[in-house]
């Protein structure tokens, strides 16, 4: 895809391109409403780092950041992995709920067991469901020819029909009214990360930032091995660039949609940890609230590798806090106008990725084409 643009134009110049866009055009809605667009982008640095402030310390909203940076990891890896393999994996809404049914279980009926053993337990049941989830649509892909984008799309209601069902007819906590289960048993809850490193003198304030967030990290470096230092990875990575040579070279491509499919709804699983786990205390409805979507942005804005999709998740992090220190502080944005800045950005940094790629392409053609003789 960047043979004709230099590493860095694909790796820097393109999505610093279309994020410069998408703020131009998030900085013509601003002015719309009658709000100054460098003001907003101020608000959105205060949310995201804090100003030093009682309100805005910067322990906290760095920490708030890092909570959100955490579910786009995740949900970007699990986009990645599918990539490689020539795959569009947009069910990590899904799959991540259903991640989050499989934690939100081991912490409701497995709290008889300490914390060292519930933890694991909740990790495995978070990649074991996500990862059954998201083994249908691979499944019916490799074996029967159905579209990924339509299967991991109806799976992504499918699971959310049989959250609800769970939530209102067998999990509900007896006695109230919101589909909610009860509340964690306080070993069965991820520490944060003030909680656990505290010691450090690390001041993360009243951030909700827990240790999924080193999972993140551990997931970064599991998905580096895994695609480009293992058998497995690279066989994945030759189904998704040719997958006739694959078949030549007697490499299975049902084999590998599966495996890729499956390692994704893993990843995708693990934001449960994040929201069920280290946020809510509870298995209760919405709470992926759109970080499976938003991961395909990061992906794409990530070149679906580790790293990039760490930076592109603390920009969206960084987005998804400084959006709620907008709304608050700036009289004529609502959160629904915060939703469509965040909105644009998605659009920009993943529908129209490639907006720019032909143009640069051209560009960067000229100095080669006039050298030929």
């Amino acid at each position: 895809m960047n043979r004709d643009l230099p590493r860095w134009a694909d790796w820097g110049l393109i999505p610093a391109l279309n994020l410069a866009l998408a703020f131009a055009v998030s900085g013509l809605v601003m002015l719309a409403v009658g709000e100054s667009p460098l003001e907003a982008v101020y608000w959105i640095w205060v949310g995201a780092v804090g100003d030093g402030s009682a309100i805005y310390p910067h322990g906290e909203s760095i920490g708030q950041t890092l909570y959100f940076t955490t579910y786009f990891i995740f949900t970007g890896l699990a986009v990645a992995v599918a990539f490689h393999c020539g795959l569009f994996n947009i069910g990590g809404e899904g799959q991540a709920y259903i991640g989050g049914l499989g934690v939100g279980l081991v912490c409701l009926y497995l709290d008889f067991l300490p914390f060292i053993l519930i933890l694991p337990a909740a990790i495995l049941a978070g990649a074991l469901f996500g990862g059954a989830w998201a083994f249908v649509p691979g499944y019916l892909q490799a074996k029967r020819g159905s579209h990924i984008v339509i299967t991991t799309i109806m799976f992504n209601f499918i699971a959310s029909s049989l959250m609800i069902y769970l939530l209102v007819n067998v999990l509900i906590e007896p006695g109230q009214q919101s589909p909610a289960s009860r509340a964690f048993a306080e070993h069965a809850r991820m520490p944060t990360i003030q909680d656990a490193f505290g010691w450090t003198g690390i001041d993360l304030g009243l951030s909700d930032l827990n240790l999924s967030f080193l999972w993140a990290i551990a997931a970064c470096v599991f998905v580096w091995v895994f695609i480009w230092h293992t058998r497995w990875g690279y066989e994945i990575r030759t189904v998704g660039q040719n997958e006739r040579a694959a078949v030549y070279a007697g490499i299975s491509p049902a084999r590998n949609i599966i495996l890729a499919m499956v390692v994704s709804g893993a990843l995708a699983g693990f934001v449960g940890l994040n929201a069920v786990m280290g946020d809510h205390h509870r298995l209760l409805r919405d709470f992926v609230l759109g970080y499976g979507f938003a991961g395909i942005a990061v992906s794409l804005m990530g070149r679906n590798h580790p790293v990039g999709v760490v930076l592109a998740a603390l920009l969206f992090g960084a987005l998804y806090q400084g959006g709620f220190v907008l709304d608050v502080e700036m009289d004529n944005v609502t959160r629904e106008l915060v939703v469509v800045v965040q909105g644009l950005v998605i659009l920009f940094a993943g529908a129209l990725e490639h907006m720019f790629r032909p143009t640069i392409a051209r560009w960067f053609a000229r100095p080669a084409a006039a050298a030929v003789p």
